[in-house]
């Protein structure tokens, strides 16, 4: 007689969410400073324990965990009221290297023009730019931020919101010295008679 063992134990328990592991997937995905409390709304963990995983990530990080380690190449940063993981400053020229010598693909059309809507109305928040383009802008920004085209300008003490720029790359790239020297928008549409306010 074959007996099912399915039948004769207990429902298997949720195993518990590894807190630190479950923080560092979601940080090295997140565009944005992620506030303690969206941490734990997403983890389903008390805001305290997040707190806690948060402080040994950041000694982790900086080499000095409990068990001892190495420092890394990246470290988990408070802005604007939030966290996120940023390269140490130290190795912003060896990004910077690779990203322009070792990956030199072009930019997409959305690239080109999430960069073309930053330059014009600079300095802009992500969703600013998104509610321009009517697309979500999350992958582009990225790809900006890593070809070193564009910075983040400052974030919003109240909203938490990061604020992009371009940089003295792209003006390089385009063969001017100054923002100033772009061209204006409104001869370029065709229906450009009414143009855009503040030059776009």
């Amino acid at each position: 007689m074959e007996i099912d063992l399915m039948d004769e134990t207990p429902e298997a328990a949720t195993p518990p969410v590894n807190v630190e592991r479950s923080l560092e997937a979601i940080l090295m995905i997140a565009d944005e400073p992620q506030t303690l409390v969206s941490l734990a709304t997403a983890l389903g963990a008390p805001v305290a324990a997040v707190r806690q995983s948060i402080e040994r990530l950041v000694a982790d990080f900086d080499g000095h965990g409990e068990a001892g380690g190495i420092r890394r190449g990246f470290e988990l940063r408070e802005v604007g009221g939030g966290w996120r993981i940023y390269v140490r400053g130290e190795y912003d020229d060896v990004v910077r290297d690779f990203v322009l010598t070792q990956n030199p693909t072009r930019l997409s059309q959305a690239a080109l023009e999430t960069l073309a809507v930053i330059a014009y109305k600079q300095p802009i928040s992500r969703g600013a730019i998104a509610s321009i383009r009517a697309v979500n802008v999350d992958s582009v920004v990225r790809t900006l931020l890593g070809r070193g085209l564009i910075t983040e300008a400052f974030t919003d003490s109240e909203t938490g919101a990061i604020h992009y720029a371009t940089t003295d790359l792209t003006l390089a790239q385009l063969g001017i010295n100054s923002i100033d020297e772009l061209p204006a928008i409104s001869p370029l549409l065709s229906d450009g008679s009414d143009g855009f306010a503040d030059g776009f």
